[in-house]
């Protein structure tokens, strides 16, 4: 789940807080998600789909959905692709690849030259390793990215995957709200803590 950084604004409402905070971890695996957050909130059901509804349509959570573990389906080359590529092209070319139905994001970050010029990172999952080499291909063939600088980094290890955590006790006036929590190294090319996604 994915939050805006305008979350000071977007969730005066101290019952939104209270129900950003409890679906951070993520929805419980049960018949009836919303209930079980309802009954920790302290609102019914209804008020729970309705008030998250409302968070998503004001941009207080941009993104909600499911975090799939890849290896379980029998996805075990996972790599990220990470490109050097003209600061006026790197939106367009974000968003076509991201249309690619085997790359699962595709967002921007600031290059630090000259160890690291890369500023469009992409996630392709594969069943093995020549399979994603292949769909890294079939990109630059279609997209005519054959001389564009990029390295192919793949996962020796699997993290914990979560959305972004707020943190409502960082700031002596924060009673109710949720802040970011502070992530310096991840600082996009907007200047904010979050990633520009496509």
């Amino acid at each position: 789940m994915d939050m805006s950084a305008n979350v000071f604004a977007a969730v005066p409402d101290p019952i939104d807080g209270a129900l950003i905070r409890a679906i951070q971890q993520g929805l419980p695996l049960v018949p009836r998600p919303y209930a079980v957050i309802a009954g920790e909130v302290g609102i019914s059901e209804t008020e729970v789909m309705t008030r998250l509804s409302r968070l998503i349509d004001r941009g207080a959570i941009k993104r909600f959905g499911v975090v799939v573990r890849h290896r379980e389906l029998g996805y075990r080359a996972n790599a990220m692709v990470v490109w050097a590529l003209p600061e006026n092209r790197v939106a367009g070319i974000g968003r076509r690849i991201a249309r690619f139905p085997f790359v699962t994001l595709s967002y921007r970050r600031l290059p630090r030259p000259p160890a690291w010029p890369y500023n469009l990172f992409t996630m392709i999952h594969g069943r093995d390793r020549t399979s994603v080499l292949e769909q890294l291909e079939q990109i630059k063939e279609c997209l005519g990215l054959a001389d564009t600088g990029c390295a192919v980094l793949f996962s020796a290890r699997r993290f914990r995957q979560r959305g972004a955590r707020y943190d409502a006790t960082r700031h002596s006036e924060a009673t109710n709200l949720c802040y970011p929590l502070e992530l310096p190294d991840l600082k996009s090319a907007s200047g904010n803590n979050l990633a520009c996604a496509f």
